[in-house]
């Protein structure tokens, strides 16, 4: 979506009386953004704002109507919602509430459904892998041993996301490999779905400084011992990853690396396309 104005209202210049308007940005789908930045009034003299606004936008033939509210104006959310707006997603500071003013169907893109993971594998020249026990979560007083996890920042590629789980859990300094496997579930967090990045790492050192906070204890535990833990018996998933790592250092499993990409739909200069780039050396040079 485009920036908005400067200014939080305008004036409908062809009119006799001056009717103030909310200031809007037009975006790329016939729709209408307005921010409201400084903007301070009670909800009866922003409705008689509000309602000649969607009115012009109408007479526009404009359709979704996004207005971003910070957070210091949420007295005004139950005045949008009573002119047929509805919840598309919140941030720490602010909210984004939308609206459908045209005739025709729906097309208002639905909110983000997806949350991004990973898992760091992280062995070393030993074949030994960093393994900690968290005091936290799924896996809190059980005992198991289980590679580092987390969920990727915001603007985070994956591969950097798993270099600083590690580095923020156990203090190893890591250099990311390749993506060995990825998993799509739902319903998961707050009824989104999940994406699970399986990442294998190469340690840069090996001193352990776990994160105390969340983490139990850190340690190099040799692969075999590692899977061949009791709780490996009752997760598949698990299970399969290290299938996947035995098949890896045996020479016959290859995973995805990133390479530096330019995308047309992201104001990020750069991103990552990950792809299995061995292969495509071989398939190439053909």
């Amino acid at each position: 979506m485009s920036a908005s104005t400067d200014s939080s209202l305008t004036a409908q210049e062809d009119q006799p009386q001056q009717i103030q308007l909310l200031a809007s940005t037009d975006d790329d789908y016939d729709g209408v953004i307005v921010e409201i930045n400084d903007l301070v009034m009670d909800s009866t003299t922003f409705l008689s704002i509000l309602r000649p606004s969607i009115s012009s936008w109408k007479q526009q033939g404009k359709k979704g109507v996004w207005i971003k509210l910070p957070i210091h104006l949420a007295n005004l959310v139950e005045t949008l919602i009573k002119e047929g707006f509805w919840y598309h997603h919140a941030e720490p500071k602010y909210l984004m509430l939308v609206h459908w003013i045209a005739d025709s169907a729906n097309t208002i893109p639905a909110n983000a459904t997806h949350r991004v993971g990973v898992g760091a594998l992280v062995v070393n020249e030993k074949r030994e892998v960093l393994v900690i026990q968290e005091k936290t979560g799924h896996f809190k007083g059980t005992g198991s041993w289980k590679f580092p996890t987390g969920v990727a920042d915001q603007g985070e590629e994956i591969w950097e996301t798993a270099v600083r789980e590690v580095k923020e859990e156990a203090g190893v300094d890591s250099e990311f490999v390749e993506v060995l496997a990825f998993r799509q579930s739902h319903a998961s967090f707050f009824e989104k779905s999940d994406l699970f990045f399986v990442c294998l790492l190469r340690p840069l050192s090996s001193d352990i400084k776990i994160q105390e906070v969340e983490i139990e204890a850190g340690k190099w535990m040799p692969f075999d011992e590692y899977a061949a833990q009791p709780f490996m018996e009752k997760y598949e998933l698990l299970r399969q990853i290290n299938d996947i790592y035995l098949a890896k250092i045996n020479g016959h499993y290859s995973g995805f690396t990133p390479v530096s990409t330019k995308s047309n739909y992201s104001n990020q200069k750069n991103s990552y396309l990950y792809l299995n780039a061995g292969a495509l050396k071989r398939s190439n040079s053909l």
